[in-house]
């Protein structure tokens, strides 16, 4: 197994970024992700300092895209300018900031056929890319594997649309998949399979990009992030299967508390603990 670092999603309430990175540092946080779902609340003043305090600290950044900022529309009118737009900002922001890699949605069918659904992701994600690279933005970018079991995301369309995309990696949402999968990731064996397909569709170099919390779900689809132990999905499979694979990951929790990330952050250490005594 690689490094593993593990952090919350956000930064947490404090005076400055110095203190949000000291506070996350003495929690034993070695990351932390922000997002922008509610607006671009950094700009590109502000963003140097934030990098700077989280690198200060030995904290790695990775910045979650706006909800709306998915590639793979039906057509390049209004919302894809937008969502490029968006996704545009964004790497600006995360490359001021040095994030480790921007999360962003797959988006939708929108009545296409799966593969053309993919190969419009894909298609628009070189618009995307040429774009980026014109303004010296070009950042790794994270497709995250969503929790709707009948839309675009699942784990093999994000493996899909990583394997043909330079720039892009699998982001595995094991919350997610838990509830598409009616609750299967119960054992070591599902949360290595999901790791060693990841593995087999990424770069050298590249580390995993985990998001982690339990989850309530209803028909196979998401319904809302749970505080650790009221759900099914446990740590422990994770972890395991971290153990086996030799790449770095981070592992961002989703928890709507702080106990339960700590709780998280526990079990996962065990992975680094059982990689010094063998």
């Amino acid at each position: 197994m690689g490094d593993l670092r593990f952090g919350p999603s956000g930064l947490p309430a404090a005076a400055s970024f110095e203190a949000a990175a000291a506070t996350l540092a003495s929690a034993g946080y070695r990351a932390v992700e922000i997002g922008f779902a509610g607006g671009f609340w950094l700009d590109y003043d502000t963003a140097p300092q934030l990098g700077e305090a989280l690198r200060a600290a030995d904290v790695s950044l990775s910045v979650h895209a706006p909800l709306a900022a998915f590639m793979g529309h039906v057509a390049r009118e209004k919302k894809f300018k937008m969502a490029l737009g968006m996704l545009d900002h964004t790497a600006g922001l995360a490359k001021a900031a040095g994030a480790e890699v921007i999360v962003f949605h797959p988006g939708f069918l929108l009545g296409r056929e799966r593969e053309h659904a993919i190969a419009d992701v894909v298609d628009q994600l070189g618009d995307l890319r040429a774009r980026l690279v014109s303004k010296d933005r070009l950042v790794p970018f994270g497709i995250e594997v969503m929790g709707r079991v009948r839309e675009l995301g699942t784990l093999d369309d994000v493996l899909a649309i990583a394997s043909q995309v330079d720039f892009v990696r699998p982001v595995l949402d094991f919350a997610h998949m838990h509830a598409t999968s009616d609750g299967a990731y119960l054992d070591v064996e599902m949360f290595a399979t999901a790791l060693e397909a990841a593995d087999d569709a990424m770069r050298e170099g590249e580390p995993f990009h985990i998001h982690f919390s339990d989850i309530a779900y209803a028909n196979r689809n998401e319904n809302r992030h749970l505080p650790y132990g009221e759900g099914t999905l446990r740590a422990d499979g994770l972890r395991d299967a971290l153990a086996r694979l030799d790449r770095d990951a981070t592992v961002i929790s989703e928890s709507p508390d702080d106990a339960s990330t700590q709780a998280i952050g526990t079990v996962l250490a065990g992975a680094s603990s059982a990689r010094r005594a063998s």
